[in-house]
C-alpha cells in the first residue's frame, strides 16, 4: 500500500470527527436559539433601539406612558406595504413580521397631533421630526392627528429612520407581548 493510500484511510475517519462535532454544535446552537425564543428573549438587529438580546416581560396590567414595549402588528394592507418596502423584518408575528420594540406616547383618549413634530396633549415629543422620504427616497405619508381610540397605542422611537406610529397610527394594545428588557446590548 502506498503512502498517499494510508494517509487517506487516515483522513476518513478525521473527517468523520469533524462532521460530528459540527453536527453537535449546530444541533446545539439550534437548541439554545430555541430555548431562548421560547424563554421570552429575543436579538434586536434593528438601529430603532439598541442592538442585541432583549427580554420579553410579561405585562399584568393596561400598557402607560414610557413603557418599552414588544408589539405584534396586525396583518393590515399597510403593515404588509411595510413589509414589502424592508421597513419591518421577518418574524413571528401576523403577516410574517417580527415583533416591534417601541415606547409607548399616548394611550387611549389622548390627542396625538402630527405635523412637522408629533406633540401629545400639546406637549412635544422629543426626537419626533417626520421624514418626507425613506432611505430610498420613496415618499413616507404621517398619519392623520387624531384621539387614540380604546384599546390602542401610540408608539414612538428617537431614531430618526424609525417606522412607529407617526406613519401608521396607533395599534391595538392587544398585540403588546409584554415589556421590552435590555439583557445584552450595545449602542454603535
Amino acid at each position: 500500500m502506498t503512502g498517499w493510500a494510508r494517509s487517506r484511510r487516515r483522513a476518513k475517519p478525521q473527517q468523520a470527527q469533524v462532521a460530528v462535532i459540527l453536527s453537535t454544535a449546530l444541533l446545539a446552537i439550534v437548541l439554545v436559539v430555541v430555548a431562548g425564543l421560547t424563554s421570552g428573549y429575543r436579538i434586536n438587529l434593528t438601529p430603532s433601539e439598541p442592538l442585541g438580546l432583549w427580554r420579553i416581560v410579561p405585562l399584568s396590567r393596561p400598557a402607560a406612558v414610557n413603557d418599552m414595549v414588544f408589539i405584534c402588528p396586525p396583518a393590515t394592507a399597510d403593515m404588509l406595504e411595510a413589509r414589502a418596502r424592508g421597513y419591518l423584518r421577518s418574524g413571528s408575528c401576523p403577516g410574517g413580521v417580527a415583533p416591534l420594540i417601541k415606547t409607548v406616547i399616548a394611550i387611549k383618549g389622548q390627542h396625538v397631533e402630527i405635523g412637522a413634530r408629533v406633540s401629545v396633549d400639546g406637549r412635544d415629543v422629543s426626537s419626533s421630526a417626520l421624514a418626507q422620504r425613506d432611505g430610498r427616497g420613496r415618499p413616507l405619508a404621517p398619519f392623520p392627528s387624531d384621539i387614540v381610540p380604546p384599546g390602542h397605542v401610540f408608539l414612538h422611537s428617537p431614531f430618526p429612520g424609525s417606522y412607529d406610529s407617526r406613519y401608521f397610527g396607533p395599534l391595538p394594545a392587544s398585540g403588546i407581548l409584554g415589556l421590552a428588557q435590555e439583557v445584552l446590548t450595545y449602542e454603535p
